[in-house]
């Protein structure tokens, strides 16, 4: 998991929170034509503009072990807003559904967090990945977000994996960076579950 100060905040020098420019523009422009191709295009927009953080939020978190603010609640905020507008029926309720259920998520993962550390007497799971999982909640529904959860915990599982087949050391205090398998899980479930058959 990570082990975060507050984004802005330096650990022993400088930290530089900007993505990558050529892994993001590469980035939303595959994530844009995948969904222009396989959804309709109010969400096709909405998955556009996720996928664009998430690919940000990734590439951040795997460098410096940071889910910058600007990311994590843009993503948030984005998933209010696109539950209201893609929701045309029921836009209030669309909204007040997505941010209780960020809220419920982010508050789990919280608690998660906190008894890591009681039991444990060390962090085990960055804020940013708090604050992701309201993002999380936000953006999916209810039923999706083990998924997400699910795929992100088996790719970060793999990953240590390979690492350690590989001959690396991976001890129980490597840290990984858990963000960077949450972004793109949230990107996937969510366009997965938006894809009509």
């Amino acid at each position: 998991m990570t082990i975060e100060v507050e984004a802005g905040e330096a650990i022993g020098s400088e930290v530089d929170l900007r993505p990558s420019p050529t892994i993001l523009i590469g980035g939303a422009c595959i994530i844009g034509l995948i969904s222009a191709l396989a959804l309709p295009w109010p969400v096709a927009i909405a998955s556009t503009m996720l996928g664009t953080l998430m690919i940000a939020g990734a590439d951040v978190d795997a460098r410096t072990f940071l889910l910058p603010n600007l990311i994590t609640f843009g993503a948030l905020i984005g998933g209010i807003v696109a539950a209201a507008l893609l929701d045309t029926t029921q836009s209030w309720g669309a909204a007040v559904q997505a941010t209780a259920r960020a809220v419920c998520v982010a508050g789990a993962l919280a608690l998660f967090r906190g008894g890591y550390g009681w039991i444990r007497n060390t962090e085990g799971l960055g804020l940013g990945d708090v604050k992701l999982a309201g993002a999380i909640g936000a953006w999916l529904p209810l039923e999706a977000i083990p998924l997400c959860f699910g795929i992100a915990t088996g790719g970060a599982l793999v990953t240590v994996l390979l690492a350690r087949l590989s001959g690396q050391t991976v001890l129980r205090t490597t840290r990984i960076p858990f963000g960077a398998f949450l972004c793109p899980a949230l990107w996937i479930v969510f366009f997965a579950n938006n894809v009509t058959p």
